[in-house]
């Protein structure tokens, strides 16, 4: 037999022991998840915890801010009064720090800031392109929005809107906290620190992935995922 066979051979195994290191460390996760709560993503001390709050947010989003209810407004010039109700409805819950909801306050209380939010908001939300470019161009207004002291564009920032509104579809990224969780369950979250498309659909990819992985417990959507993340990466969670 060549070198080539043996190389082979130990590539195999090399990638075999990696399979069984992601698994033993995609348990390592689900054991601390049911630790905390033991019937998982329906456990009563989750929904209390990590669920509701966000599934409220949800269902007030859908209350005024729905595809037919934010077109109405867009279509009334409305802007203010969009801008006014995702930012009410995002108070609400802890997902973004205090800094980053003021800067987002500041950004939209002028007229000017307020129409492009709106706008941004819902091309990223109902637009028809690729959800790749659809991120990119928010990152691109967020940017833009005016500002005070602090930067708007954050990724905590980028992401909550979409994963309030849509979380079958969307993820909500605290970078610090997503990024530890990710290298827990073994894998690796290809990462920029500025909020771009690439990195989302990257983070999406992920989300996905672990999704799958946890079928067998059932999460709901993205909310369940990105709550058993924040689990395993939080130090509200430290055993």
């Amino acid at each position: 037999m060549d070198a080539g066979f043996f190389r082979d051979q130990a590539n195999d195994e090399i990638g075999t022991a990696s399979a069984r290191l992601d698994a033993r460390a995609a348990q390592r996760c689900r054991r601390k998840f049911r630790r905390f709560f033991r019937k998982g993503f329906y456990d009563p001390t989750y929904l209390d915890w990590e669920r509701g709050y966000k599934w409220q947010a949800h269902r007030d989003w859908k209350a005024t801010l729905d595809e037919p209810h934010l077109r109405r407004a867009l279509g009334r010039g409305a802007f203010d009064a969009i801008a006014a109700a995702a930012t009410r409805i995002e108070s609400r819950t802890n997902l973004l720090f205090s800094f980053e909801k003021m800067a987002l306050r500041d950004a939209v209380r002028s007229p000017e800031g307020a129409e492009r939010f709106a706008a941004g908001l819902y091309a990223l939300l109902h637009g028809d392109a690729s959800v790749e470019d659809r991120f990119t161009r928010w990152c691109h207004l967020l940017s833009g929005l005016p500002r005070r002291q602090t930067r708007v564009l954050t990724w905590p920032v980028a992401t909550v809107f979409a994963f309030i509104a849509q979380p079958a579809r969307h993820f909500f990224f605290k970078p610090q906290v997503t990024r530890r969780a990710a290298q827990e369950y073994g894998l690796t979250l290809d990462y920029d620190s500025v909020p771009n498309g690439v990195t989302y659909r990257h983070l999406l990819e992920l989300a996905r992935r672990v999704k799958s992985d946890l079928k067998d417990l059932k999460p709901r959507d993205m909310i369940d995922i990105q709550s058993f993340l924040w689990v395993q990466g939080s130090d509200e969670y430290e055993e």
